[in-house]
């Protein structure tokens, strides 16, 4: 009865972590980053926003939970699609991208995820840790919100403080 018990515990917690990862294709380890973030700057120029970049790998679960965390938010999702062009950064043992983290000054310090965001020039005008936007196995939603509040276009528009 005991192995049962044991065998059943197993079976669950593979399947909860497993389900924790379901969108585990987001980052792409053959993916021309560097290029990718170019023409990331670019549509974001176009369009009046920023670029924030989520370095990380299909492997990190915390990646994975962000990005589920942040689609599924319908207030996290709005203000990301209002005020950012989103670019997902691999670091992994197939592609570490070394040239790019080097770029933005080794923002893999932090662990991962990572966020980066660059204004609509390119230039890089913040990098987020985010375990200070995690609670406990999640992340917490007003930390999250004012992090991207706080680092979007309008934030950083001298006419906002007239």
């Amino acid at each position: 009865m005991k192995s049962l018990i044991l065998i059943f515990f197993v079976l669950a917690t593979v399947t909860i972590q497993a389900a924790d990862t379901t969108k585990a294709l987001l980052y792409n380890p053959k993916a021309d980053a560097a290029k990718d973030i170019e023409q990331a700057v670019a549509k974001a120029k176009a369009e009046k926003k920023h670029v924030l970049i989520q370095a990380g790998g299909n492997w990190c679960t915390w990646c994975i939970r962000f990005n589920n965390y942040a689609t599924i938010d319908k207030q996290i999702d709005s203000i990301l699609k209002a005020n950012y062009v989103v670019y997902h950064l691999n670091w992994s043992p197939e592609n570490e991208n070394r040239a790019v983290f080097k770029k933005y000054d080794f923002p893999q310090r932090f662990g991962f995820p990572v966020f980066i965001i660059l204004d609509a020039e390119g230039k890089r005008i913040h990098t987020q840790n985010s375990a200070y936007l995690e609670a406990v196995k999640t992340y917490d939603r007003d930390k999250i919100v004012a992090f991207l509040k706080d680092w979007s276009p309008t934030a950083l528009d001298p006419k906002s403080y007239k």
